[in-house]
This record gives structure tokens, sequence and C-alpha cells, in this order.
């Protein structure tokens, strides 16, 4: 018998357990570590942050179906993994042994590396439902008494999809309010250009995102670098492409949602060998630490380097449809060695993204993520909005239910007419 931990149980780790559940032997015994026993669908978080919807709409409470897959659920944070010793120390003080473990931590937000960011400080965020709840409290006072919004992404942010969709939504949250016109709305992002998303583009994301926001009087700065934001006013550079600084700016906004970079999380940092510099996991093409041969890693702590220079640092997303390649070509391989044999199954590390505006939207498919790419697709369309509710719906309901079937290989297949978009690479 082999003991497998997950560690976290967000996006990758639930399905993570899921699907290891579904591909090792029976006797294996699978443990789930988790800071938070509910599971909150993180692409919803912009609609809680205007309303809607609520928290019970989103959430899923874990135990009940980890417990009917017969798997082990410890809904305690970890303190620090002993990769040498292969052991975990939570924070209650126990230690759990383990045989093999996979790193599904998520990242943790930096908002301390720019002074007055985050929702203890000046601005909100959307990258956890406890900020997404606190920005909509603070979205219906500005309501009350409307003024600029800033919206973006900061210096050395991965995640630049969530910003753009946010930044629609609000628009049509002020629409749908008859306030749109008193709002000037700002884009501020560390992206040297529009539709960039830490992929140098997806198909013609960059033209569809410049018309949609000249469609919406949104203004956009790129190649930007936040100073420091204070109460009621932000400070921004616009950075050229030497380096130097372009122009300053003090911007003042009444209601400001800017994403941080990431980081991993104290318990998987700063240990030679499995981590780099900024905490993500180092992995190999089986999603294998290259040192710690028994540790894997899924999702946004993975280590990936940035797409190339750019005058802002910018980092690449790990998107769900990349994710879930990375869900299974670990499960598979971690069934390999449970049974004697070698990992031999790589993830596609594709990229399928529904950007939902609030009644429209943006897709696109990069496959690889990373280019060149045999395929480089992007489109617009009120068929979006819908796709990425229906979406929401099927991915709560499969954690509910436990399956491990993955939703975007089909939503791909579905809109490009591909047969097998997902087949994976042998090592």
């Amino acid at each position: 018998m082999a003991h497998i931990v997950v560690l976290g149980a967000g996006l990758g780790g639930a399905i993570m357990a899921y699907e290891l559940r579904d591909t090792v032997r029976a006797e294996d015994k699978i443990t789930v570590i988790t800071k938070d026993p509910k599971y909150h669908f993180v692409p919803s978080n912009p609609w809680i942050a205007v309303g809607w919807r609520d928290r019970k709409d989103i959430t899923v409470d874990l135990a009940p179906t980890m417990k009917r897959k017969n798997i082990d659920f410890i809904p305690v944070p970890a303190k620090k993994l002993h990769a040498e010793t292969n052991t975990v120390e939570l924070d209650d003080g126990r230690m759990v042994e383990y045989d093999y473990i996979v790193i599904a931590t998520g990242p943790e937000l930096a908002f301390d590396e720019i002074e007055g960011l985050g929702p203890e400080a000046n601005t909100h965020s959307i990258c956890h439902i406890d900020h997404a709840e606190q920005a909509k409290i603070a979205f219906d006072r500005f309501c009350e008494k409307p003024g600029p919004i800033i919206v973006g992404a900061v210096q050395g942010a991965s995640c630049y999809g969530p910003a753009y969709e946010f930044t629609f939504i609000l628009d049509t949250a002020l629409r749908r309010a008859k306030i749109r016109d008193q709002v000037p709305i700002t884009f501020v992002t560390s992206e040297p250009y529009v539709g960039h998303l830490g992929l140098d583009g997806v198909g013609d994301t960059k033209g569809l995102l410049e018309s949609a926001m000249r469609e919406k009087h949104i203004k956009w700065m790129t190649s930007s670098r936040i100073k420091k934001v204070e109460d009621g006013v932000m400070h921004v550079e616009e950075i050229a492409d030497d380096g130097s600084v372009k122009a300053t700016h003090e911007m003042p906004f009444g209601y400001s949602m800017l994403l941080p970079a990431f980081r991993g999380i104290p318990a998987v940092s700063g240990i030679e060998g499995l981590s780099n510099p900024r905490g993500f996991t180092i992995v190999d093409k089986y999603q294998r630490n290259p040192k710690f041969q028994n540790v894997f890693a899924v999702g946004v702590c993975v280590a990936i380097p940035p797409m190339g220079p750019t005058p802002v640092p910018c980092g690449v997303p790990k998107t769900g449809f990349m994710i879930e390649s990375m869900v299974t070509a670990t499960a598979h391989n971690i069934g390999n060695l449970v049974r004697g044999k070698e990992p031999d199954e790589v993830g596609t590390w594709n990229a399928v993204c529904l950007a939902d505006f609030g009644d429209q939207g943006i897709a696109f498919v990069a496959q690889p993520q990373i280019p060149p790419r045999n395929v480089n697709w992007s489109s617009q369309g009120k068929w979006v909005h819908w796709a990425k509710a229906g979406f929401e719906r099927y991915f709560l309901h499969k954690l509910r239910k436990g399956t491990s079937e993955t939703f975007y290989e089909r939503t791909a297949m579905k809109m490009l007419g591909i047969d097998k978009l997902k087949a994976t690479r042998k090592g």
C-alpha cells in the first residue's frame, strides 16, 4: 500500500484527489490536507463582487464527497513540508507521513510587495471569496457616490483574465445601475499590450479587447508599474521599452481592484531543489520534482518561466485546462509508480479560457499554451457569457459528485471540432 498526500483542495487539488482515486490501486491510501474545508469556485468571484452570486451559490463542502470516495480529509493548514523525511507538518502539530505527495496549494497573494495594495489597505481583490465579498460591500458604497475606477494587474502578476473580466463586469453593473456616465474607468496593467495575457496574446485577443474597451469607453495603460497606493490616489509609472520611466501619474480613484503578483506559500517555499526564488515548485515534464522524485505539483504553484522579456515583469497564467492536463498526467504517473512502472505521461498544457464580460465575453484556445502553437484561436459573443455560467454549474456539480471528467477538453473539442484535443504526449 502506498500513501499519497494531496496538499491543497482548490481547483487542482480537489480534482487531483478524485483522479488519483480512479487511477491508483484500491488499497492505496489518499489523504487531502487543506486549510479550508469548503471549496469556493474562484472563477465566479467577479460575480460575487457585484452581487450576481452569493457565497452559498459557489461553495462545496468537500468532506462528504471525499468520504464517499474513500479519501481521508484533514482540514488543517500545512505549516511546513519536510521533503527530506517525507512528512508534512501541520499547524496543529501533527506530522503526516507520505510515500508520494502532490503540491496543489495555489499561490500566496503578494499584496505586501507594493505599499498600499490589497483588501487590508487601499485596493480590492477578487482572488479569494472573502476578498470578493469585501469588494461587493465597497462597490455598493461606491455606487452611492460614484467616481473614477481603476482596475488591472500589477507588476509580476500572472493572472490577467480576471482583471479584464472584472473591468467589463463593472461596466455592465454600472450601466444596469444607470450610473455608468458618472464613472471613468481605466485599465492599468503590467502587460506590454492589451490582450497579452502573459501569453503574448492568443489569436486576436489584442484587437478584440482593445475594440471592446473603446466600445465601452474604457481607457488603458500598459507596461505600467504601481509604485504605491494611497487612499484614493494611485501612483503609477509607465515604462518604456528600454526599462526607463516614460511617464509618472497620480491617478485619483473612488474604487479599485488590482490583481497582485503570486508567490509560493510558506509551507513549500525556501526548500533547496524543490522551490524557485518565488517559492513555486520546480517540476519536470512529468510534473515531478527533479530532486525529490516522490514530490509532484499541479496548478498555480508550479514554476513556469515567463514567455520572454517585457518592460514590466509579466508571469505566465495557469489556466483551468492547463491545470487539468497537469492533474491527469500526474494521476497517471503516480498510478504507474505504485505499480512499479516509470512515469510516461506529459500534460499538454493547452489553454482554454472563457472570459465573461457580464452580457457577452471573449473565449480563446491556445494549443499548446506556450507558443509556437498548433491552434491559436479567439472569438467574441454573448455565447461566452452563457458558456461561463454553464461551466460554473458543471464544475460545481462535478466537485459535489466527485467525478474526474475534464470539462475543458469537451468544451474545446466542441468549439473547434477537434476529435481529440488533449491527446497526451509520451515521454
